[in-house]
């Protein structure tokens, strides 16, 4: 029997950085041949593209790409549907493959996709070797993706009927809760009180211990990702979840995302100002996209993360390619008409 394919499991919230971090590993491979599965909450495959434009991994109809895509749904409420099927084809490739990485949409929890790798068909053929959890410093310190442990034990003991924080807390502890490794990425967003605060509050969610390494950008060395060899399936018991008791877990119903594709140009400043805007008037958590920028041959990779956003160009625009706008926001309770009527109107 062939050695197992180490698999590693990449978490974090909305916009934390878990597609650069990958495209980074991609681009420095060290002569690796990495496979990634990419799972997102939406029908644009947005990080799919920005992998496939690391100019490592071959464009389409160039070769045997190794990025692949699932986006019918967050990966850890469609394992059976989505993930094993996927799971199969990459198990045929074995011989050509030294590593496989799985970026789980931002709404995902860990645990059940690492259960499904106890299934004999994958067992023998692929293992765990880690699940890293990416967090936005920036964010967390702005309490967008964490709450106040004192500011919680306050209100619990003024109210005995207080249940447990909302479903995005859960979600933050879960991913926490799970890891092997937490990057806390963006810390240049942040001086160094705000970054060591954030920490504590990271090491009080994990129920062990567990290192972690700072990061601008994504940019870690594959030394620090790869090779831990923890066979994650197999001590899951150590890893408690809030949904460990549950037959089912159900996300936030009212999290929805929501795609714009515009036939046309933007300028790339009064776009953002735009977004910004919207992102106040609405409880918009992620917007990522590309933008055709009027007389540019470069396509524009738009992210925010609440009013924080970046951009970039990350490759030409093909020439069969049409010059499309295409954004995905993902949020609370959307309205989606009210969105695309002021992008419109720009």
């Amino acid at each position: 029997m062939a050695t197992k394919i180490p698999v590693t499991v990449i978490t974090g919230f909305l916009g934390s950085g878990k597609t650069s971090l990958i495209r980074h590993l991609l681009q420095n491979n060290q002569r690796r041949r990495i496979a990634v599965l990419v799972n997102e909450f939406g029908e644009l495959g947005i990080d799919g593209e920005l992998l496939k434009s690391c100019q490592i991994c071959p464009e389409d109809g160039e070769g045997d790409t190794n990025i692949f895509e699932l986006t019918n749904g967050c990966l850890c409420c469609t394992v059976q549907e989505e993930f094993y099927p996927m799971m199969q084809e990459l198990i045929k490739r074995r011989d050509s493959i030294d590593c496989i990485l799985i970026e789980t949409s931002g709404l995902a929890l860990p645990k059940p996709l690492v259960k499904a790798f106890r299934w004999q068909e994958i067992r023998n053929a692929a293992t765990v070797d880690a699940v890293i959890t990416v967090v936005d410093c920036a964010a967390v310190a702005a309490g967008t993706f964490a709450s106040d442990p004192e500011a919680i034990a306050a209100q619990r003991q003024a109210d005995d009927s207080l249940e447990h924080e909302t479903p995005l807390q859960e979600l933050f502890e879960d991913q926490l809760a799970c890891a092997d490794l937490v990057v806390l990425n963006k810390i240049d967003l942040v001086d160094a009180e705000t970054k060591a605060r954030v920490e504590e509050l990271i090491k009080q969610e994990l129920p062990r211990v567990v290192k972690i390494v700072e990061s601008n950008g994504s940019q870690l060395d594959a030394s620090i990702l790869l090779g831990f060899q923890a066979a994650v399936e197999d001590n899951l018991e150590s890893r408690p979840s809030h949904h460990d008791t549950e037959e089912d877990h159900n996300h936030d119903e009212e999290i929805t995302s929501t795609n714009l594709i515009l036939d046309r140009t933007f300028d790339p400043e009064k776009l953002q100002q735009q977004l910004e805007k919207l992102a106040q008037q609405q409880e918009i958590y992620r917007i990522k996209g590309f933008v055709a920028v009027p007389n540019k041959s470069m396509r524009l990779v738009m992210q925010g993360v609440g009013t924080r956003f970046d951009k970039f160009y990350d490759r030409p625009w093909k020439p069969e390619e049409a010059r499309q706008t295409r954004l995905v926001f993902i949020g609370r309770d959307l309205k989606s008409s009210e969105i695309e009527s002021q992008l419109v109107a720009l």
